[in-house]
């Protein structure tokens, strides 16, 4: 059982260091998908309802250890002081002058926000000793640690698992929500049970699908994926993307569900282009008669009402994985099927973050039709993989 904030006691004049996600897409300084900042408010609202005083800390992109200006959290501190109606002081460090000086200023009531954590080599290093320093500076900033950052739970990091283990701790409203989402589609789900899988790559599922092939009634397979298991049933699939090094294990996962009863849906028709471009031409072919000379972009419009029709009367329903590339208008069709389908559905919906999560906002779904919109791409994969994440097991008491 996770601990939760309220067992922190009060925390009337406390500083309470919050590790949220907030590594949002950018254009250049403008946020283009704030969900995950949105996600982050209902936790800092608590704690300032509370009576603390509260040090965020986060990351954004992929800085190699140092501090880069491309990656300053600067703009998700100007649209969570947006979102929560008061400022958000961003300090210019992380464990620095400016961040000694910004938390020592701070008072109940008051929000700060500590510069990209992944400027600091340490966050990420693999040695326990270097995550153990960064750890113990940034508790001497506060009096207790509130993880809410769940996209990165099921990472091994100084702000995640490390300090966890210095401060009293506990999850958040967004990772309480989040574990208790997942688990309920996962451990005891109601039947009919659909998972909806998509994406460029079957290797990037490969537990997923495993795990599921002992849980799931049955498993729609779109998105990139698809063509390495049409190849495994002998379909030539064009220069759609292939896993070559995957057949064999992609076999192995139909032979299984076969004989365990578990319906594997595949297209049936499939949208072939001549290239990769929004403005390709293409045409709707049979997925199993793929010109060898074109490449798939999208499940086709008979598949995307199989997939429906194998959505609406399921109860339970996780879709990780966009099923053609949706960032293309023209490509687009088979991922809205999906989540039109889910919000249709009376069963409980779960997008299992990532890149479907982006798709529900960027192709105008609205959110509260879906049970519920995982911020964590990697983390909720693992949990569906029945993986123990370390950033939740350091909250458990």
């Amino acid at each position: 059982m996770l601990k939760t904030i309220d067992s922190l006691g009060d925390l009337t004049g406390k500083k309470v260091l919050v590790r949220s996600d907030l590594n949002v897409p950018l254009d250049g300084t403008t946020i283009t998908d704030d969900g995950r900042v949105r996600a982050s408010v209902a936790t800092i609202e608590k704690l300032l309802a509370a009576g603390a005083a509260v040090i965020v800390t986060a990351h954004l992109g992929r800085p190699k250890g140092e501090p880069e200006a491309k990656y300053s959290l600067a703009p998700a501190a100007a649209r969570l002081a947006e979102l929560l109606g008061k400022p958000v002081t961003l300090a210019e460090d992380l464990v620095g002058p400016s961040a000694k000086a910004t938390v020592e200023a701070l008072e109940a009531g008051q929000v700060a926000m500590l510069e990209n954590v992944r400027f600091d080599a340490r966050e990420t290093s693999k040695v326990d000793e270097e995550r153990e320093a960064l750890a113990a500076e940034l508790a001497a900033f506060a009096d207790a640690f509130v993880s809410d950052g769940f996209g990165v739970v099921h990472r091994k990091q100084a702000s995640v698992y490390d300090i966890a283990k210095v401060l009293p701790a506990a999850a958040g409203l967004l990772v309480q929500k989040e574990v208790e989402s997942l688990s309920k589609a996962v451990t005891d789900p109601e039947r009919p049970y659909a998972v909806v899988l998509g994406g460029s790559k079957v290797s990037d599922k490969l537990g997923v699908i495993a795990n599921l092939l002992t849980k799931a009634d049955r498993i729609l397979i779109g998105g990139g994926m698809v063509f390495t298991f049409l190849k495994a049933q002998g379909h030539e699939v064009g220069k759609s993307l292939l896993e070559d090094d995957q057949l064999d294990v992609v076999k192995g996962y139909l032979a299984t569900a076969e004989a365990s009863g578990v319906e594997i849906v595949l297209p049936v028709d499939i949208l072939a282009a001549t290239g990769f471009a929004a403005d390709a031409e293409f045409d709707v072919v049979a997925a199993d008669a793929i010109p060898a000379d074109r490449i798939g972009l999208d499940i086709g419009p008979k598949s995307a009402e199989l997939f429906a029709s194998k959505i609406l009367d399921a109860k339970t329903i996780v879709w990780n994985g966009p099923m053609g590339v949706f960032e293309f208008p023209a490509f687009a069709g088979g991922t809205k099927a999906v989540a039109q389908a889910m919000i249709d559905s009376d069963g409980f919906s779960v997008v299992g973050g990532g890149d479907s999560a982006a798709a529900v906002r960027i192709l105008g779904f609205d959110e509260a039709g879906f049970g519920h919109i995982s911020t964590g791409g990697g983390a909720s994969l693992e949990l569906l993989e029945g993986k123990v994440l370390p950033g939740l097991a350091v909250l458990e008491g």
